[in-house]
């Protein structure tokens, strides 16, 4: 189940942990992320959700790029985990059990909404069954008295269960029959009525208060919404609109073994705040699993619960220590540090912030580095700057402190004659100095070429 999801958070994890986490790579990834959910049939207010957090937990965070693929996964964990945890859980066999217990002696009362096809009527069944395998009494209530064969069918399950059918003819009264139900129940101590009603389109408005009106009869204790995993989308929808008119308690999907995108779980729960109870992972009444956070979790990020949110928890903490140094006066120039190794093995800038190197390139108009052994001794003299405040030489009188080799072609000095023959009156003047804009243009060039010392 789920592999579509799987993928989509996959694939945003590996193209930030392949980029630097500058601001319109993460949008570019989150494009393609949202393009995957949607694919996987993630309602678009989950997507947005998704994205807002992560591009706020990633924007500006100064991350390893061995890091990234990690940061992500605990980030959509723990965004994934918070969403499931404010929908709540719904415990039927522990609520039926505390009904009976207040020796009230009134049953406790479930209604089944939904529209045909989605397996309302079997997953009712499945339920049923449950409570049975839990020691409870269970009676039902076929309240579906419009769709042919909807009581038949509901018989026919009944009779292999071998519980108590409360029906009518068709073309009843649901809320009648709903009635007659509970007012069994409570005359022969059963401990649970179910209430199977028709399928209704989430359109229909005159339909949709049908239920109302079977809802403001029996006064039910849970009000179950059964969607189609594999109707995607409009399965959100379907709960959107039955969520505004019924108030479910929580939903049931169906198919769930044949889901390959995933996508309904995650999206149900977001639209309507109620948590997914079951999933129908079959034909036979047994196949019926209590929907576990930590399992799709499992599923669709390869690890979650408790354990993602301690990595997202330990990853928070690494980008916690690297406070920005308090200003201060600027201390004298000293001598240049004993180059040292590179502090992480291949990139002799680790550590530092491109700001701070492009800052530095700027103020003392460096020259690139054009081997490991200077872009060691460029990074050493770029951490002293730092540790010194972050001098201005306009301010200080400071120069760069490591002196590189000089760039492949040397400027000519008053010793060195020029190459080119000595201006004539007939000959045009000599090419003018390079423009501001060009300057900056060779400089930005010079910072870019950092990035190759960076492996």
């Amino acid at each position: 189940m789920f592999e579509g999801l799987r993928s989509a958070f996959s694939n945003v994890a590996k193209s930030l942990g392949e980029k630097e986490l500058a601001e319109k790579d993460i949008d570019g990834a989150l494009g393609d992320l949202e393009m995957s959910l949607l694919e996987s049939d993630v309602a678009v207010e989950v997507i947005d959700a998704v994205k807002a957090d992560l591009k706020a937990r990633l924007v500006g965070a100064t991350i390893g790029r061995k890091q990234v693929s990690e940061f992500v996964s605990a980030s959509l964990s723990g965004l994934i985990s918070s969403m499931f945890d404010e929908a709540g859980a719904v415990d039927l066999p522990a609520l039926v059990a505390a009904k009976r217990e207040s020796g009230g002696g009134e049953p406790y009362v479930v209604v089944f909404v939904g529209i045909n096809g989605t397996g309302k009527t079997t997953s009712l069944a499945k339920v049923a069954h449950m409570l049975q395998r839990a020691k409870f009494s269970v009676a039902v209530a076929a309240a579906d008295t419009f769709r042919a064969g909807a009581i038949e069918q509901l018989r026919e399950h009944t009779n292999r269960l071998n519980l108590k059918l409360v029906a009518q003819k068709y073309g009843a009264d649901p809320a009648a029959v709903a009635r007659d139900a509970v007012l069994y129940a409570r005359s022969h101590g059963v401990d649970c009525v179910l209430v199977d009603t028709a399928g209704r389109m989430q359109t229909s408005r005159n339909l949709m208060e049908q239920i109302g009106k079977i809802t403001s009869v029996v006064k039910p204790d849970l009000r179950i919404f059964v969607g189609d995993s594999l109707a995607g989308n409009d399965t959100v929808n379907q709960a959107r609109e039955f969520y505004e008119h019924v108030r479910f308690n929580g939903s049931i999907l169906t198919k769930s073994d044949a889901d390959a995108r995933g996508g309904a779980a995650l999206s149900v729960v977001k639209v309507t705040s109620t948590p997914v109870m079951y999933l129908g992972v079959g034909q036979e009444y047994g196949d019926l699993a209590p929907f576990s956070k930590e399992d799709f979790l499992e599923t669709v990020l390869g690890g979650g619960g408790e354990a993602g949110g301690e990595v997202a928890a330990k990853v928070s903490e690494v980008l916690a220590k690297a406070p920005e140094p308090e200003p201060g006066p600027a201390p004298e120039p000293g001598p240049a540090p004993e180059p040292g190794p590179a502090p992480e093995h291949g990139d002799p800038f680790r550590g530092i912030k491109t700001d701070d190197i492009n800052r530095y390139a700027d103020l003392y108009d460096v020259t690139l580095p054009e081997s490991d052994e200077q872009a060691r001794l460029m990074a050493a003299q770029i951490r002293a700057w730092v540790d010194r405040g972050r001098p201005d030489p306009s301010d200080t009188g400071t120069t760069a402190d490591v002196s590189l080799e000089p760039d492949p072609a040397p400027e000519p000095t008053e010793t060195e004659p020029d190459p080119a023959p000595e201006p004539t009156e007939t000959e045009p003047d000599p090419a003018p100095e390079p423009t501001e804009t060009e300057a900056d243009k060779q400089k930005t060039k010079k910072r870019s070429l950092f990035g190759r010392f960076r492996r």
